[in-house]
């Protein structure tokens, strides 16, 4: 079996990620690696215990309590939200199972900071009023925050406490877990992990997201408290439903990505279906993997925007010595497209303007290239480390004219952006266009 510190030593170093700490549970064992730093701007050493912001890989958490309720009959996951929280402003058709499952159609990524006080998504749930409905209920799919702290809010309301302490109540005692928490103030007792951005590497200036996100991406932790949590759903039957397929992944995703469970993701890697999620915060990045066949959890914590490459590399590595496959082939660009498709030229009626919350995006071509420009908008802006950014796109292969894939660097895995009419689907949301080239 491979030295996995050492792997992770020379991944790491390879695809310039600051620190790390890689988790394996496999064969009745665990194994936590960690490497490099938490702050290059201070030079702490990560340790097996360091705490890195886990982001999205929240939401499994979030989602478990949830399906706790549910078998407390204290709700159905098909209940209309408004049943269990009349005071929302939303549309009266979304029902739990559909934020679980990001089908709610609600624009999710409000990010407005609410305050510090345990009235804070109570509050932030009184925002929605003035949120756009993307598509009707149950008929799509697009990544929504929102929804997860609408599910926070309705833990808050049926436990009668705040999400915070839900969570310590259902799933951080009972599991014997010493090193989760949610807020700076308790992340600031531990050796915690400093974000870095791609490219350079500086370290950024803002820590974490507003306590108003918490259901949706606020847990920071150890790797080994996040493996806790991955046994957890390998061993006890009263959650294997919750990866059970509930909608399809529209256009394929990256690493396999098939179909979404009870938030959970579910993944092909080669006939063997895998679940777990990603996470990311400011410049932190969280991966986990689950193979229940083979009673294998994986996770990694990172501290560096570059990341994508390396937990494609290492989680291949680790995933091929153990069960025989690696993470699947993502999306490639075409190598000869040539100029044009169908007598127009590559993306020419893709040119325009798209708007999301929080997300502004163009599409447009400089110098003879398709460029998608990004631009933070909103309440996104207090924590952008980079606000504007810019992608070259390159036609995908097969070729069709519709579908394209970017990158952030020219050593991280290309991303996938589909156009169909009326918006764009790319980081697992749909955007609406709102104008013409």
């Amino acid at each position: 079996m491979p030295d996995w510190t050492e792997r992770l030593k020379h991944l790491a170093a390879q695809y310039d990620v600051p620190g790390a700490v890689l988790g394996i549970w496999a064969d009745g064992q665990q194994t936590v690696a960690p490497y490099g730093v938490l702050n290059r701007a201070t030079g702490v050493e990560v340790t097996a215990d360091s705490v890195f912001q886990i982001g999205s890989v929240s939401k499994p958490w979030t989602a478990t309590m949830i399906v706790q309720l549910a078998a407390e009959q204290r709700l159905s996951l098909d209940d209309p939200v408004l049943s269990l929280l009349p005071e929302a402003s939303i549309d009266p058709r979304i029902t739990v199972r559909q934020l679980l499952t990001h089908g709610s159609g609600i624009d999710g990524d409000v990010f407005t900071d609410t305050g510090r006080g345990d009235d804070c998504v109570e509050r932030y749930v009184g925002l929605l009023a003035d949120v756009d409905q993307l598509f009707e209920p149950g008929t799509a799919y697009s990544y929504c925050n929102a929804g997860f702290v609408l599910l926070g809010r309705i833990v808050e309301v049926l436990d009668g406490r705040t999400w915070d302490e839900s969570l310590r109540a259902r799933l951080v005692e009972p599991l014997g877990l010493k090193s989760t928490v949610t807020l700076p103030e308790e992340a600031i007792l531990h050796r915690a992990a400093v974000g870095h951005l791609a490219g350079d590497g500086t370290p950024v200036t803002t820590w974490q997201l507003p306590r108003s996100i918490g259901p949706a991406g606020l847990i920071t932790q150890s790797a080994g408290d996040l493996l806790a949590f991955a046994r957890l759903h390998l061993d006890d039957d009263r959650y294997a439903g919750m990866r059970e397929p509930q909608v399809s992944y529209p256009g394929g995703g990256v690493g396999g990505l098939t179909e979404i469970g009870l938030t959970w993701r579910l993944y092909d890697w080669s006939g063997r279906t895998l679940f777990g999620h990603d996470g990311m915060t400011i410049s932190q990045l969280a991966f986990l993997r689950i193979d229940p066949e083979a009673n294998v959890a994986f996770c990694l914590l990172t501290n560096s925007g570059n990341a994508p490459a390396l937990f494609e590399a290492l989680a291949t590595e680790v995933f091929t010595a153990l069960t025989g496959v690696g993470v699947p082939a993502g999306p490639q660009p075409d190598d000869d497209p040539g100029e044009r498709i169908d007598g127009e030229l590559w993306g020419e009626r893709h040119l325009g303007r798209y708007e999301r919350e929080s997300v502004a995006m163009e599409v447009l071509r400089r110098d003879g290239k398709l460029v998608l420009t990004f631009q933070a908008t909103g309440d996104r802006l207090a924590f952008a480390e980079e606000p504007v950014q810019e992608f070259e796109l390159h036609p995908a292969a097969p070729l069709d004219g519709d579908h394209f894939v970017l990158r952030e660097a020219e050593d991280q895995p290309w991303a996938p952006v589909t156009f169909r009419p009326g918006y764009v689907f790319n980081s697992g949301r749909v955007t609406p266009r709102v104008r013409s080239r």
